[in-house]
């Protein structure tokens, strides 16, 4: 897993997972995995299961980058605490998974929450090691 500054604001945590290093053989193969997850936790509620990459490609104009195939983002909240209401302006969460015929790119934006970090970097490793363990 790398930690980048996407555009010089935004920490992000990105991790590539060959296809020949996970079970899940597509992009919902991979939301249905982190669903299940998120399901799961004890603090985590999902919001939503969004398209990305069919969103994009109806748009007039819509670009996606060269060897994408599939881009979903799914959106989820991990608050446990709501002490002002500037809170809502950094939740909820998402991760990103983006799908190339040799791969997959999972990214998240860094919260300032441990327990959300931890979880979604754990989360992300775990598709790659579903290989190992079937």
């Amino acid at each position: 897993m790398k930690q980048l500054m996407l555009q010089e604001k935004y920490p992000v945590f990105t991790l590539e997972i060959g296809k020949h290093e996970t079970s899940l053989g597509d992009v919902a193969a991979m939301v249905k995995y982190l669903k299940a997850r998120i399901a799961a936790h004890p603090v985590a509620r999902l919001i939503a299961d969004f398209d990305h990459y069919a969103h994009t490609a109806a748009l007039e104009g819509g670009e996606i980058a060269e060897g994408i195939i599939a881009a979903r983002n799914l959106v989820f909240c991990f608050g446990t605490h709501l002490p002002k209401p500037e809170m809502l302006a950094v939740r909820p969460r998402s991760i990103g998974i983006a799908e190339y015929s040799d791969r997959f790119v999972v990214s998240f934006l860094e919260a300032p929450m441990p327990l959300a970090n931890n979880a979604m970097e754990s989360w992300a490793k775990a598709l790659a090691d579903l290989r190992a363990a079937a």
